[in-house]
Parts: C-alpha cells; structure tokens; sequence
C-alpha cells in the first residue's frame, strides 16, 4: 500500500531566511542601486513564470491536493517536483513582496534628491517615474505573473475595442491567474459566465517607442453579436 502522507502539501526542502528579518542585512539591501533592485524583480518574475509552468506540465496548482481520498500520495503526479516547485514559488512571493516595498522607498528617494539637485528631469528620472507609476499600479501582495499571451486580434471585436493587441501579456482574466487558470481553461469558463457583462483585463505591452514595458487596466465584454466567431475575437495562448 505504501506510506500514508496526511502532511503531504507542506514543503520539505528549506526556504532559507526569510526576507526582512535581519535588520543588518535590510540596511545593506536597502543601500543597493536602484537599477539592480528592479533587474532583480525582473528576474524573480522571470523565475516565478518558469515555476508556474512546471505545475502546468503536471497540471497542478498551489492548491490541488496530491493525495488520493484515503490519505495516500498520487502515482500520477511527480509529487517532489511539485513540492520543490511550491516551496520555492512561497519563497519567491516574500521575496517579491521586500522588493516592490524597497523598489518604491528607493523611487521616493530618487525622486527627492532629483528635485532638490535639478528642476529638469533627466533621462534616467524619466524612465525610474515611468518605473514609479508601474510599481504604485502593481498591489505588492500580489504576484501577477503573465499566464498568457494575445496571439492575434480580430479588428471590430469586443477584444479590439477593449485595446486588446497582439504580442500582450496577460497578468489577470477576470479572477483568473497565473496560480489558477488550469491550462486557460478558468479563461474560457469566465468568458462563458460573463457574456454581456464587463471583465478586468490586465496586461503588460512592451511600448514600440523606447521598448519599455507598461501595464494596462482594461475593460473587455465578451459579445456574440458583433459580427465574427467567438464572444472575443482574439486568440489567445499560453505564456
């Protein structure tokens, strides 16, 4: 039969120190550039999509259980894997959180110095406000990883007039996200549930201009009387 393991949903492999708990180590951390503050979150966004996607290829989440109905652990699923995988996306998400909360005190110092040194905002100023604007629309408790991107959009679609375009990356569906959104399957069930109605879209686009990211807030009613297939007319894949 196998050992029974009622524990079997609680990491095993160590998480290491916890973020923000020595307050020497904050003192230095704190003391780093800016610049390497944010190529840092860009990394361990990177890091918690790769993750992401290995709970995808088991087609698992955070929360499916891994145990059968008596207690004992699935032989479907690589359940190590899975474990590692959690245990690390828990670490992560401390990690995201200390760095959204230092990358915002650093932006508020940066932006006070800058007016106390010079009226006219630099180039770097420029792109740490553009920076700024993104952090404050971004909830530090929340890892909204992109889960999905636009393929292509139909012009006259409830998708197009919403501003959805191609090359888009999906953060969040409605309630859906990168922890619960079962291979898009939750995409396609909040499409189905909400016809008529208007769903929060929100999405990163990488602006043609000058290549930086911006993240957008949209309103998008699926319809089926708009004159193609579908209630959204844009396709939609996974990231």
């Amino acid at each position: 039969m196998g050992l029974r393991m009622d524990n079997i949903h609680t990491p095993t492999v160590p998480l290491g120190p916890i973020t923000g708990c020595d307050s020497s180590k904050d003192s230095a951390e704190v003391k780093l550039p800016l610049m390497d503050l944010i190529a840092e979150k860009d990394r361990v966004e990177s890091e918690l999509s790769a993750l992401s996607r290995v709970l995808d290829s088991h087609g698992v989440d955070m929360n499916t259980t891994l145990t059968t109905f008596d207690g004992y652990p699935r032989d479907d699923l690589d359940i190590a894997q899975i474990r590692t995988a959690r245990a690390r996306i828990i670490h992560l998400r401390n990690d995201y959180k200390d760095l959204m909360s230092r990358i915002e005190a650093g932006l508020h110092a940066h932006h006070a110095s800058v007016r106390a040194a010079d009226p006219v905002p630099s180039t770097s100023s420029s792109h740490l406000t553009n920076m700024s604007s993104r952090s404050n629309a971004t909830d530090p408790s929340l890892v909204e990883t992109p889960f999905a991107r636009v393929n292509s959009v139909v012009a006259g679609s409830p998708a197009d007039r919403a501003g959805l375009q191609a090359g888009d990356a999906i953060r969040r569906f409605g309630n859906v996200n990168w922890m619960n959104h079962e291979k898009l399957s939750k995409v396609a069930e909040t499409v189905q549930r909400n016809e008529g109605r208007n769903v929060i879209v929100k999405v990163v686009r990488k602006k043609a201009a000058n290549n930086m990211m911006e993240e957008l807030s949209l309103r998008l009613t699926p319809r089926r009387d708009w004159g193609g297939r579908g209630l959204l007319g844009c396709h939609i894949l996974p990231a």
